[in-house]
């Protein structure tokens, strides 16, 4: 039964929180794995027990307006670029939710889809203070932006309903990937105080991105073209910048470990990550990356070529700490073939992280959900047969929404986040079974029990009102 909790005395403490410490101190090994932009409802809006798309029915929380706030006659088309609706996804479909693999549009979960808008500042404009209703207003994908899917074929889904399934956890910031990225890494949003104009975001009194002249104002006509950028006009990184050490989106100039800085690399970032905090207490970890290997010894493999290396998800390469050369690059920055080896031999660290490359990450617009999800979950079925198993956590979630609408209004909190909601299960011998986990979290709950279970130095970003996933944990 969902929340149900016995009330026990234990140490001095009440019930749950004694015995989530409990069972919290008896996990040996975490293993985070961060796939890639999908809301909650996207994927898991009909799952059996959470808060989904029927109960937004039930609450006529769906509807969308434009950007003036009128009700919108109907959906936008799905765009596929502008002005070229997607063929496949009729036009004129009802203002509301949708289903992607049902009929009339019938495209399967093995199936891409376009590409659609998550920035920062469009973010914020979707989300419209909680009401989430200018998500297809906001888009350039229109009308793709209200599709979902029956998730029930994915083998993740079957995973979530034999542990828990988080259904009220926000990523942690507003936008994309690169951000939530370096959420996930410190709880912090990278400087870049020197960034020029030409690469910063153009807002209005309201703090909203300004159109430029060009840019259609109905979005049933066309989808918005804004004046935007990659750093806000104070001088934050928002929106994806490229690192200044390979493997970079940006190609050397002089020296091959380094991005030419005549492009405009975001300069190395000295703000305190949660690698940081695990080395000072002498917690072993590694970040693992598909595909990194190949990516610093063959740039036709950064977004391209068959793994489709994505940069800019890269977090800690963005540091100065991770330069190359440096023994804390050698030590944690890792290939991820390398975590299938250690798994095999029981040698896997107190923290693991794992990103998939992008052929295998479920990214909207060149990557599909299922071989993504097969791939996790293939991944989750070799953590539970190692040696590890008995004294592991894992953790699979994503890093974004990816411009899909959720129903759920986000917690407010601070000036970066957090954003929407996106799916997270919770995967141990210790974690509930059958399990929907309702309280809040957000990507920093994440940094959160990483903190207490090791006993770390908290990081200042870290929201205080984000739990620390011990929800999830036994009785």
């Amino acid at each position: 039964m969902k929340h149900l909790l016995i009330p026990v005395l234990l140490a001095g403490l009440s019930g749950p929180t004694a015995v989530a410490a409990n069972s919290l101190d008896k996990i040996q090994n975490v293993v985070i794995i961060y796939g890639e932009n999908r809301s909650f409802d996207n994927l898991y809006g009909l799952f059996p027990g959470a808060n989904g798309i029927g109960k937004a029915f039930a609450d006529q929380r769906y509807v969308q307006v434009d950007m003036q706030g009128q009700v919108l006659k109907q959906l936008p088309a799905a765009w596929d670029k502008p002005g070229v609706p997607n063929k496949d996804i009729p036009q004129a479909l009802p203002n509301m939710p949708f289903s992607i693999d049902a009929a009339p549009i019938n495209q399967g979960l093995d199936k891409k889809t376009a590409d659609l808008v998550h920035r920062f500042y469009q973010n914020q404009m979707q989300i419209n203070g909680g009401k989430n209703d200018r998500f297809a207003a906001i888009s350039d994908a229109g009308g793709l932006s209200m599709g979902h899917y029956n998730g029930a074929a994915l083998p993740m889904w079957k995973i979530a309903q034999e542990y828990t399934l988080a259904d009220n956890f926000f990523m942690g910031a507003f936008g994309g990937s690169f951000l939530n990225h370096m959420w996930l890494a410190c709880a912090c949003t990278p400087v870049f105080k020197d960034a020029p104009d030409s690469m910063r975001a153009k807002l209005d009194a309201q703090g909203n991105l300004l159109l430029k002249a060009s840019s259609p104002t109905d979005p049933l006509v066309g989808a918005p073209v804004f004046q935007d950028g990659s750093v806000t006009p104070d001088g934050y990184g928002v929106n994806t910048l490229q690192s200044s050490y390979q493997p970079s989106g940006i190609p050397p100039a002089a020296v091959s470990t380094l991005a030419d800085g005549s492009k405009n690399p975001l300069p190395p970032q000295t703000q305190t990550t949660i690698g940081d905090t695990l080395s000072q207490k002498n917690v072993s970890w590694k970040w693992y990356a598909g595909g990194w290997n190949q990516a610093l010894a063959d740039r036709a493999q950064i977004y391209a070529g068959k793994i489709n290396f994505q940069p800019h998800h890269q977090p800690f390469n963005y540091f100065l700490r991770f330069a190359p050369g440096t023994k804390d690059r050698a030590d944690h920055l890792k290939d991820g073939q390398e975590l299938f080896d250690d798994i095999d031999h029981g040698r896997l660290p107190q923290v693991t992280f794992y990103k998939p490359q992008g052929e295998l990450n479920e990214h909207p617009g060149y990557a599909d959900v299922m071989s993504g999800d097969e791939h996790i979950a293939k991944l989750v079925k070799k953590l539970q047969a190692s040696p590890q198993w008995k004294n592991m956590l894992i953790i699979v979630t994503y890093d974004e929404n990816g411009g899909f609408w959720d129903h759920v209004a986000p917690p407010k909190a601070d000036r970066w986040g957090p954003g929407n909601r996106i799916p997270a299960i919770i995967i141990s011998p210790y974690a509930k079974r059958g399990f929907v986990d309702s309280t809040p979290y957000d990507t920093t709950s994440i940094l959160k029990l990483l903190t207490k279970r090791f006993k770390l130095a908290p990081l200042p970003g870290v929201r205080a009102s984000a739990g620390d996933l011990t929800g999830a944990l036994q009785d």
